[in-house]
Parts: C-alpha cells; sequence; structure tokens
C-alpha cells in the first residue's frame, strides 16, 4: 500500500507548514487526486486517519479529496478525450500519439488551521 508513504509525506509537510506559521491545529486539509495517479481513495483515507493520529497539528483535521478527472490529448487529431473509458489511443483517430494532460497528480490545494487569537484588553 504505497499510500502510507504518501500520506506520511503529506502529514510530514503539514505538520511543519502549520508550525512554521504558528497555527494552534490544523482543521483540514484539501488534496487534488488524480483518478490516474495509482492512489486509492478510500485508502489513502484510512492511512490519513491512522497518520493524523501521530501528529502535533493535525489530530482534528477533515481530509477533502477532490478527483482530477484523466484527460489525455492526442497529438495526431488535436482532440482530447477521458484517459480512463479509452487508454493511451485516441477514440477519435485511433492514432497512439497521446499523453497525459491531467490526472495522475497529488496536490495539497488547500490547508485549514486555527490560530491562537491575540486577547485584547
Amino acid at each position: 500500500m504505497h499510500e502510507l508513504g504518501i500520506v506520511m509525506n503529506v502529514v510530514e509537510q503539514v505538520d511543519k507548514i502549520a508550525a512554521d506559521n504558528g497555527a494552534q491545529k490544523v482543521v483540514g486539509i484539501t488534496m487534488e487526486i488524480g483518478e490516474v495517479s495509482t492512489i486509492v481513495p478510500e485508502l489513502f483515507l484510512d492511512a490519513f486517519n491512522w497518520a493524523k493520529k501521530r501528529t502535533s497539528y493535525l489530530q482534528e483535521a477533515e481530509l477533502e479529496m477532490i478527483i482530477i478527472e484523466g484527460r489525455t490529448y492526442c497529438r495526431a487529431c488535436g482532440e482530447t478525450y477521458r484517459t480512463t473509458e479509452y487508454g493511451k489511443k485516441c477514440p477519435h483517430c485511433d492514432s497512439p500519439e497521446t499523453y497525459l494532460l491531467t490526472g495522475d497528480q497529488v496536490v495539497i490545494k488547500d490547508i485549514s488551521a486555527v490560530f491562537e487569537q491575540e486577547k485584547t484588553e
């Protein structure tokens, strides 16, 4: 399960960002996960829920995953198509001269944190 290694990296990065910015705690993380990134969202969430308990700032954090559609571009005809439906061969012209545009990314899109408010007298 490679999801655990990726989650550990994300948790470590977010924990460091929270510490560096004086956050009291992190309450949410939004991730963009490409549908052809080889990450299984359910396993990623399970690994995240396990890993967050071992951090300083993420113990109460919720994870939101935005799944990014895999889109492929065909160099031969200039069309784009859904990668998961057709793979590497263009459904418009049958050419194998294609490349992936989107859908393989794993990105921390947003971190929601709570900061201690200064007391005013």
